[in-house]
Parts: structure tokens; sequence; C-alpha cells
């Protein structure tokens, strides 16, 4: 049996979800998969006021596992895909409020984890931020298109999605990716403490504005999940995506 690479800690009313996958907490399917059952778990539980999500050790999460993902069957990449649309439309418009904890390194899947929450606490320490699949020849499942048009500004959507190159904390906080840095030592406390601000509300009319916000993107999202269009299902890392993501493993073997 596999490990299991994301776990549910309950702090009071605030639940807080750990990537838990070392070195760098890369996204494959398990992971996933593990993620999604704790949003579940999460969903269905009412004392949950509040839901916080960070990565085990010194990084948030790296996106992809460049050593497996590049190099699944067709019909792994075509789950992964299901899962990865159906995960970020479920965090995107998960009906209590979300905060990512940014204690590191958020790169490609990890930079959207994170940007497709409500608010955002990012670590002073240096890291990298930023989606680099333009430069590993890797395309965009919608759902995380569709995070990445509607909480970036158009210029910045194109020079992070085209341009692939990554940025340091106070450079995202002025491009808004992050609401907030704290010093190492006090991200988890200081999303705890915005978990908690946000989760004083009204949960069911929070969820409700939420999807009132996003309802464009949501809307997109549950149709490309719902009817399997997702171009990406036929197929999505060719062999140029595998060639050109092999030499950026850089953070893997942090």
């Amino acid at each position: 049996m596999s490990p299991v690479t994301a776990v549910i800690e309950r702090h009071g009313e605030i639940a807080v979800l750990i990537l838990d996958k070392p070195p760098v907490n890369a996204v494959d399917l398990d992971l996933v998969r593990d993620a999604e059952a704790c949003l579940k778990g999460v969903e269905g539980d009412e004392s949950v006021r509040g839901l916080v999500i960070t990565g085990r050790g010194k990084c948030f999460c790296a996106g992809l596992d460049l050593k497996t993902v590049p190099y699944y069957s067709q019909s792994e990449q075509r789950r992964i895909v299901e899962e990865l649309n159906r995960t970020v439309a479920w965090l995107y418009g998960f009906p209590v409020p979300t905060v990512a904890a940014v204690n590191g390194h958020a790169i490609a899947g990890g930079f959207i984890l994170a940007l497709a929450c409500d608010y955002r606490v990012g670590t002073e320490s240096p890291c990298l931020l930023g989606v680099t699949e333009s430069r590993m020849g890797i395309p965009f499942p919608v759902s995380t298109m569709e995070v990445l048009r509607a909480e970036l500004s158009p210029a910045g959507a194109r020079r992070m999605t085209l341009v692939g190159r990554n940025l340091g904390p106070r450079e995202a906080l002025s491009a808004g990716v992050l609401d907030e840095l704290q010093s190492p030592d006090r991200i988890m406390a200081r999303a705890g403490e915005m978990a908690l601000d946000l989760g004083s509300m009204p949960r069911e009319a929070y969820g409700r504005i939420k999807r009132q916000l996003r309802g464009e993107a949501l809307t997109r999202m549950d149709e490309a999940i719902r009817t399997g269009n997702d171009p990406l299902l036929k197929m999505w890392i060719a062999d140029e995506g595998r060639s050109a993501s092999a030499g950026h493993l850089g953070l893997e073997r942090d």
C-alpha cells in the first residue's frame, strides 16, 4: 500500500490539510486522490469553520512529480487530468473559507492550489512561486487555466503562463498572488487566524457568495468535468514534454 500523501489535522474549528510527500510534496495520482479524500471529509464536517492548506517541510508543493507523471501511460494521464480538474474545481468553490499557508516553493500545480484558496499567506524566506508549464512543454488542464485567468490580471496571467518565470515572495505579493508575507515561524499561526476570521461568517452564505464571485469560472470547470471535453484527456504530456521536463528536476532532488 502506498503511503498517505495528504492528511488532515484538526485545531479546534480549523482543519489543516497537509501535503506530505517528501521531499517537495510533488503532485501525482496518489497525492491528488489523498487530497480529494481530505476535502471530502472536511466538507462533510459541519464543525469545521475554515480550512488551511500547507506543505510538510520547507516546500508547499513543487508541482508535478517530474520523475513519474511525464511517463504515465495514456490511461494514467487521462485519470490525473480528470482528477486534477475535479480537485481544483472543488477547492475553488469549497463551501468553507480556505487559506493557503505557502511555506515554501509553490510551482506549477502547487501554485494553482495556492491560487485557488480564498486567502494566501506566504513566507518571507526565499522561495519560488509560478507556473513553468510552458517551459516544460506541459499544457494546462481546463481547471488550472480557469483559476489563472480568474485570479490574475490579464497581463499577469499572460506573463506568468507564456513567459513561465517564477517569482520571489515580494514579487508575488506585488502581483496579487499572495495577500501577505510572514516570517516562517508565523505563517501557520497567521493562516489559522485568517481561517478563524473568515470562518466566523455565516457558513452557508459564505459558500454562496464565493460561488457568485467565481461562478463563471466554476461553470466552465463543471461543464468540462461533466462532459469530459477537456482536450488534454486525449493526450496531455507528449514526447517534447517528457524531454523538457527532464531538465527541470532540480527541486525534486532537494
